[in-house]
């Protein structure tokens, strides 16, 4: 038999009744439902999921972030972020305008330079990929001089070349 459910009455239930009429976003309001479900009627985070429409791991982290933090545990950002980065945004644009003002002074500033001062800053070897990335996130791109000019006539160089008097 699976464990009952339960939340701390860190608010009572009105007053979650309350939050969950004034939640915002979809999420804001889904976890508000998990709470009111397991305070109002406690039950198995599996029962729980099927009533609301959710997943049970989504049941059990909710509860659990309710239960050690309480009200402020709910409040987390959304989804989305950087969470997997070796450095902050903050210190990769550090890094990446110390090479700029190289770049201004008319010097080249290369893939692999810049892959070793970035393992010299995280303290561990990186994938070139992962400057790559850096350099993308940054819009920096590669720019290269063209070979040849392209409204060039290859017939009015041949008649340059024949005509051009020699000293």
């Amino acid at each position: 038999m699976a464990q009952v459910t339960q939340a701390f009455p860190h608010l009572d239930l009105a007053t979650v009744k309350q939050k969950l009429k004034l939640a915002s976003s979809y999420w804001e309001r889904q976890k508000w439902q998990v709470i009111y479900n397991a305070i109002a009627d406690p039950r198995t985070a599996g029962e729980i999921a099927l009533h609301i429409g959710v997943s049970k791991g989504f049941v059990r982290k909710v509860i659990q972030q309710y239960n050690r933090q309480g009200e402020i545990g709910l409040s987390t950002p959304g989804k989305g972020g950087r969470h997997n980065c070796y450095l902050s945004w903050e210190q990769e644009k550090e890094l990446i305008d110390s090479f700029k003002e190289k770049a201004c002074l008319g010097q080249v500033a290369t893939a692999i330079q810049i892959k070793f001062a970035y393992e010299k800053e995280c303290g561990f070897i990186v994938h070139k990929t992962t400057i790559y990335r850096l350099l993308k996130r940054h819009q920096w791109r590669k720019i290269v001089p063209r070979p040849s000019h392209p409204k060039k006539d290859p017939n009015a160089i041949e008649q340059f070349k024949k005509t051009f008097p020699i000293w």
